[in-house]
């Protein structure tokens, strides 16, 4: 299916194919002022969020599973740099969202000991397998490019769910950068779907269904957590928690089974009452108790493996 060149940063290979056939430029409805409302307020949060962490000197309030995931759905959507020529614009934001989710996950490398990892429960796997699956059944078209972008769109959908958890568990949070961090790319997805509906009804040709359902996914997780951050209600808080205890724990008795001993620490009493170990210790086996023999003949029984 035609893509048209340049939306939302996306897959472009089609679309310069044809152009190249025919010679046709892009559409002017291609750039319009939601699209550049957007991609500033996306640009914006990115800094900011950089500069708190500097601020901060460490990561704290904000979570590295969705960092990651934001590093792969760029690195996945913009594997066309290396083989498309394109105008100075998307090169621009292109190579600084890749930059810039780098120097983030540098900063959580390097300052490691601030990560609140307690926190920050959202298992990744579950996000990228059923995006793996549907991407590949929904591709337009097999070739790299195709599914990698398709891929992306699904994933980017997800990308603030782990961030989201974090400020769920982390409830009396009040760090404006991470906020207005949050908030920036939250908008920038709301003005993105502005700028959609704008080129529908200028192009009633236009269609796009793989960034449609990705930023109507993105939109509805920042939605009910604005709404949850001003009043307190949510109707997918409750549900995103049940989910990420549900998985965590089976996840730990995979991992038991596996390993053959749960390889955490236990939370310190400091730990605030909203997190979640992300594992849990292994199963003690039940004590034993001592007889008056036992005691009498000076036996050093250790009832705990």
């Amino acid at each position: 299916m035609f893509r048209e060149l340049a939306d939302d940063g996306g897959s472009e290979l089609a679309a310069a194919k044809l152009a190249d056939a025919s010679n046709l430029a892009p559409s002017p409805y291609a750039f319009n002022v939601y699209r550049y409302v957007g991609d500033s307020l996306h640009l914006l949060g990115v800094v900011v969020l950089i500069i708190t962490l500097m601020k901060n000197r460490g990561c704290k309030g904000i979570s590295r599973g969705t960092q990651v995931l934001r590093l792969v759905v760029f690195v996945t959507r913009y594997l066309d740099l290396f083989f498309l020529n394109q105008i100075e614009y998307l090169v621009f934001f292109k190579v600084s969202y890749i930059i810039t989710s780098i120097i983030v996950l540098v900063v959580f490398w390097k300052t490691d000991e601030t990560y609140e990892w307690e926190k920050d429960t959202c298992s990744l796997a579950v996000i990228f397998l059923p995006c793996i699956i549907v991407a590949t059944i929904l591709a337009n078209d097999y070739a790299i490019l195709e599914i990698c972008w398709t891929f992306s769109q699904f994933l980017a959908g997800f990308a603030m769910v782990p961030q989201y958890i974090f400020c769920y568990r982390d409830s009396g949070a009040s760090d404006w950068g991470v906020s207005f961090y949050i908030l920036s790319l939250g908008s920038y997805r709301v003005f993105y779907a502005m700028n959609w509906v704008y080129k529908r009804a200028m192009r009633p040709e236009y269609y796009d269904i793989h960034s449609w359902i990705g930023g109507a996914l993105e939109i509805v997780f920042f939605v009910d957590f604005i709404v949850f951050r001003f009043s307190e209600k949510s109707m997918l808080r409750t549900m995103a928690l049940s989910v990420d205890e549900k998985v965590n724990e089976i996840q730990h008795k995979v991992e038991y089974k596996v390993l053959g001993s749960g390889r955490v620490r236990e939370p310190s009493e400091k730990e605030p009452s909203g997190s979640l170990r992300r594992r849990r210790a292994a199963p003690k086996e039940e004590s034993v108790e001592l007889t008056g023999a036992d005691l009498e003949d000076g036996k050093a029984i250790d009832a705990e493996l």
